[in-house]
């Protein structure tokens, strides 16, 4: 399957079934009737298991990291959406927003936390 024991391919192949399980649930992500915080939770159950499948086994490079930093942003911009600025526009969060609002649990914590476990 891999001739080189590269993890590349598997890492983009979990992050497109991670694309399919959002676009899949779309509806429950961009809903208003349902709070943030349960709209993480169900991310982190549904999403990120997904993308994180057998990941205590990968050996991650510092582009993978990024791809996969790049792929939980596009979530949670996804989840909390444009907000309002000062002014009367709206942009999307940038990205240390979205580390504040993350606490420091992203996929890559979670990736070495697995590890751990393992």
């Amino acid at each position: 399957m891999f001739t080189d024991n590269s993890i590349e391919e598997e890492i983009k192949e979990r992050i497109a079934a991670g694309n399919r399980t959002l676009h899949v649930h779309k509806k429950l992500f961009t809903s208003t009737l349902i709070y943030r915080n349960n709209q993480l939770q169900l991310c982190n159950t549904l999403i990120r298991p997904t993308v994180t499948y057998a990941s205590e086994t990968w050996v991650l490079k510092e582009n993978m990291i990024n791809k996969l930093m790049i792929f939980e942003r596009k979530v949670m911009r996804k989840i909390f959406g444009p907000m309002r600025s000062v002014d009367v526009y709206w942009r999307i969060k940038i990205n240390q927003e979205i580390n504040d609002i993350l606490k420091g649990q992203n996929i890559i914590g979670f990736i070495k936390k697995q590890r751990l476990k393992w």
